[in-house]
């Protein structure tokens, strides 16, 4: 129904930058929110940022003033440009969006999608 398509991660040194995206398609009346998550070896998954629809924006204490998470709405599109970059940012990151659509009985219901994951190195 809704797919999330997430671009290519990489390999940086610390204190680089990178930024990923995700675009969402498919059949979805709104998206209320978009996210990022991230999962290190070994570790559980966690949320590293969310911007609402509005523009509200949370972050992660570990990220908070290094990323930035932004929307187009027009193109559903989440963006995380990552700044001064550390070791302990390496990990699989993984989009996440939650958005409105009609469940099978035509009504409007709230949705949560996951993106593929993709891979974040950060070497010193």
């Amino acid at each position: 129904q809704v797919q999330l398509v997430e671009s290519a991660g990489g390999s940086v040194q610390v204190g680089g930058s990178l930024r990923l995206s995700c675009a969402a398609s498919g059949s979805f009346f709104s998206i209320n929110a978009m996210s990022w998550y991230r999962q290190a070896p070994g570790k559980q998954r966690e949320l590293v940022a969310v911007i609402t629809s509005d523009g509200d924006t949370t972050y992660a204490d570990s990220v908070k003033g290094r990323f930035t998470i932004s929307m187009d709405n027009a193109k559903h599109t989440v963006t995380l440009q990552m700044n001064s970059l550390k070791p302990e940012d390496t990990a699989n990151y993984y989009c996440n969006a939650v958005v409105y659509a009609e469940n099978r009985n035509g009504v409007l219901d709230e949705f949560k999608y996951w993106g593929q994951g993709t891979q974040v190195i950060v070497s010193s």
